[in-house]
């Protein structure tokens, strides 16, 4: 049982006001895995108080005494690394040899890229007469999702302290327990009183809070299009600086020069990958039409790999949803595609046979999917993949574009420089071509309504500095 009765807030583990808890379950079990506090605007008032009291003192930190702090937490990540994959399986349900390497490998990645950053960003520039000086932007408020716990957390916090900002983290309350053991690393690190504070509950409660304080000079988001519409709406009335990074409806373009078979089994990994809880998974498949039918029998053949199971079994590649409300909605998303006449290739919106417990869903495929369709043009956050058929690269470009989204594709071919002309076209932050790899110093984020702003790298560590022009006279 993960028993979490304390908030970080000024440097020490403090009691909340109230006396109300969260249950977060265990979406394997159904059983509560443990609880935190439901903090409330007089907790989230109090750990602003004391970021904006240390905002000064850290924002003036010499940069390399900064690296060292961000060098012992990730020093602190790598030595709990089985704990947190542990404690993330519990909360989310992905596999745990996923959650190794994802949930836990790669926060303990991202620190470390910020630690070597600071050693060679320049914070300062000569422009003719003008010293142009980029300067922390204050108290930072961070509020984070539950797909990928840990990680969304560090992508924030990591920059915003390498910046020289304070911060206040609202972790999800679906997943808070990671949240809490960063806590306790950067305590163990010795970070100054005040810098990084931690509070529980809800969004609309504290989330909302922090929003709108007139202390906090800028937001760092990561969650639905609805709750960022809300962050935006709240934001405006103090003109804070805002970070949005929404969802997505990914489409992967493979073209008629491609491995079929390698461009669906990538694309099927893509879109299954954490149960399909994943905002750049690519759940739009694109497909010349005269390859529709091998298509659409490579993708069963692929989704059949993907059999829910346990996630603490090493051969398990496709865990629960996280709670009962999302695996309801998937399901009703399912629902909705029959209604609609897409062909279900595989899968149901009824529960696996074998998984009489838990918030499992069917791994699903539906053909013949059309672009005015529901399951085409909302994000359904499981494993749910769409095919969908083109006439030519022009067509294929339009219906990939043809959504509010933009925030990540792919483009799967034999010729390297075509593929590379059709993601250019693609209105997308991040487009992988033939399978590429995820980069941690590349910029994250994404277009039209998946939000704006910029994380991990140097582009990351922007979006929590002000930039100063200095005249000097010659």
């Amino acid at each position: 049982m993960h028993e979490r009765d304390r908030l970080y807030i000024n440097g020490q583990w403090v009691s909340p006001v109230g006396t109300q808890f969260i249950d977060v379950i265990n979406p394997t079990t159904e059983e509560i895995l443990g609880r935190v506090p439901a903090a409330t605007h007089v907790e989230a008032g109090q750990a602003v108080a004391a970021a904006r009291a240390a905002a000064n003192a850290w924002g003036c930190t010499p940069v390399a005494e900064r690296a060292g702090f961000l060098a012992k937490i990730h020093q602190g990540l790598v030595s709990r690394v089985d704990e947190i994959a542990r404690t993330i399986t519990a909360e989310i349900g992905m596999p745990l040899k996923l959650s190794r390497r994802i949930q836990a490998g790669l926060p303990a990645a991202v620190l470390e890229s910020y630690v070597k950053l600071l050693g060679e960003y320049a914070f300062e520039e000569r422009i003719g007469s003008s010293l142009v000086v980029r300067e922390p932007a204050g108290v930072a408020a961070c509020i984070t999702p539950w797909n990928y716990p840990l990680h969304q957390v560090v992508a924030k916090v990591a920059p915003a302290l390498a910046a020289g900002c304070t911060v206040v983290l609202k972790p999800s309350e679906v997943a808070p327990f990671s949240a809490f053991i960063l806590a306790e690393i950067i305590h163990a690190a010795g970070l100054p009183t005040g810098v990084f504070n931690l509070v529980t509950g809800t969004g609309e409660e504290v989330g909302e809070c922090l929003v709108h304080h007139p202390d906090i000079d800028m937001i760092s988001f990561t969650g639905s299009l609805r709750a960022g519409r809300r962050v935006a709406e709240l934001a405006a009335g103090t003109v804070k600086r805002v970070t949005l990074e929404l969802g997505g409806k990914s489409a992967a373009v493979v073209l008629d020069d491609a491995d079929l078979a390698t461009a669906i089994k990538g694309t099927i990994g893509a879109c299954f990958i954490n149960s399909g809880q994943t905002c750049t998974a690519h759940t739009r498949l694109l497909v010349p039409e005269r390859f529709y039918e091998e298509a659409a029998a490579l993708a069963i053949a692929a989704a059949k790999a993907y059999a829910p199971g346990d996630p603490l079994e090493e051969g398990t590649r496709l865990g629960p949803l996280v709670s009962a409300a999302q695996r309801e909605r998937v399901r009703e998303y399912i629902r909705q595609g029959i209604a609609e006449g897409a062909d279900l290739l595989i899968g149901s919106a009824e529960p696996p046979d074998a998984m009489k417990v838990g918030f499992f869903v069917q791994p699903t495929v539906f053909g013949r999917v059309t672009p005015n369709m529901v399951i085409a043009r909302e994000e359904i956050f499981g494993p749910v993949l769409s095919i969908m058929t083109y006439r030519d690269e022009d067509d294929a470009v339009n219906i990939a574009n043809a959504t509010q989204y933009g925030l990540a594709a792919a483009v799967w071919s034999g010729d390297q420089a075509r593929a590379e002309r059709i993601a250019r076209k693609l209105k997308a932050g991040q487009v992988d071509i033939n399978g590429g790899a995820f980069n941690l110093m590349a910029p994250f984020g994404g277009y039209k309504q998946s939000g704006y702003g910029r994380e991990l790298g140097s582009f990351g560590l922007e979006e929590f500095l002000e930039i100063k022009a200095i005249q000097l006279k010659e």
